[in-house]
This record gives C-alpha cells, structure tokens and sequence, in this order.
C-alpha cells in the first residue's frame, strides 16, 4: 500500500515530489486530501490551507515524544509547508534543535535542552523567525469555546496567507488545516490534523479520527488558547 509507511527512520526533510495524497519523506502527504467525511455544519463553506505539508505526529523517527511532543511536531508540519512550497531550504528541526534554539536566544535555560518540557505558539514563532526568517500573526481566545466566534477571521486567513495554523491551549496543541464556516449562521467546524497519534503511517487508521472535520466542543476545552499564524515572506 503506497500511502503505508516508506522509510520512518528518514531525516523528514520533505520534498517536492509528493503529489496531493501521497507519502512525503515517510510521512502521509496532505492527509486532508485523502477522503475525509463531510463536517456537521449545515450550507458552510470550507476554506482550508493551501499548498502541501507532511503530517508529522508523536513518535515518528523513532524518537519517542508522547506526552509531551505535540507543539514540536506541529512545528515540523508548519515547517514542512514552508520547505514544499519553496519558500525555505532549512532542514525541519528536530526537537533537539528546536530546544537548543530556544537557549540560544535566551528564551530557556542550557537544561532545556534534552529535556521533555513542553512548548506553545510564542516559542513556535521565535523558531520561525530565527530559523526562517518567518513572522507569525498571533490570535488569542480566553476560551477553546469562543473560537467559532473567530470562524469568519480564520476563514480570511486561509483564503489569503492559506497556512497552517498552530493552536495550543489547555496542555495540547494541534494543527488547524481549515474551518468550514457559515457565515449566515455562525457555524463553525474545525479541521484538525492532530499530533498526538501514536501509530504508522495508514491513511485508513488517521482519517477521521486524527485528521477530520471537528465540532468545537469535541477538541477544545473551556482554556485559554494561542493560534500561530504563520505569514508568508513577501519576497522569495
């Protein structure tokens, strides 16, 4: 089965051969892309990132980060669009380079480094910006439940910059691909690709349930929540 593992050891650096729905550098390709049922909201529109990425979740290179890995493998999707779209030629950062990053700029302490201490979107934007040169915007919620509220907001972003978004509150971070929005109504439903998978490579095990249409209150919790929104550099 081609959309199966290929090679889970490799360094994850992505390429541009990985045509929509397919394996990139061992991992699963624009997951999204690969049949994903229907959202629950009624007459919305779905507005979703645009270009490719690679799905990168717990447990990958045979590095294990379970419980604690989440924003860093969000980091490394995040990253991967920007290597696919051409935009950077800087290798995804592993954990370790992202912990030594964040010393090196005086974010953390020398012990950061090896350690399993998580991250959240600030620490996200200052690796992109001192690894890529990226800026990021950054929405905040005072509760994962007001983020239908920010539907028509998200809506733009990924009609306008079409990134990945990071959103991390409570103790988990996912990766936002999209929001399929009614603006007559209000409805809001959120696409995820969530890093906390554990298992292979298997489209048919990641879809719906770790890469799926989710209603709000099935993933978010009444916390507060930071959403990275990466922009794209305006020259090449």
């Amino acid at each position: 089965n081609a959309l199966r593992e290929s090679g889970a050891g490799s360094s994850g650096a992505g390429g541009s051969s990985g045509s929509a729905g397919g394996v990139g550098g061992g991992r699963l390709r624009d997951v999204h892309t690969m049949g994903l049922p229907k959202s629950h909201v009624e007459g919305g529109t779905a507005h979703c990132v645009q270009g490719g990425y690679d799905y990168y979740h717990y447990m990958q290179d045979r590095f294990d980060d379970n419980g604690w890995g989440c924003a860093y493998r969000s980091l490394q999707t995040l990253s991967s669009w920007f290597r696919i779209q051409s935009y950077t030629s800087v290798p995804i950062p592993t954990h370790r380079d992202i912990q030594s990053c964040l010393v090196k700029i005086g974010d953390k302490p020398a012990s950061f480094v090896g350690s399993k201490n998580w991250i959240g979107a600030i620490e996200l934007s200052y690796i992109l910006d001192e690894l890529m040169g990226l800026t990021c915007k950054i929405m905040t919620v005072q509760s994962g439940y007001d983020l239908p509220g920010k539907g028509r907001e998200l809506a733009h972003h990924f009609d306008t910059t079409g990134t990945p978004i990071m959103m991390g509150g409570g103790a988990l971070a996912y990766t936002l691909l999209g929001v399929d929005y009614n603006e007559r109504t209000g409805e809001c439903a959120f696409l995820i690709l969530d890093p906390h998978y554990t298992g292979g490579e298997d489209v048919r095990t990641v879809i719906p349930r770790w890469c799926g249409w989710k209603k709000c209150e099935d993933v978010f919790v009444r916390e507060f929540y930071n959403l990275l929104m990466p922009q794209r550099p305006t020259a090449v």
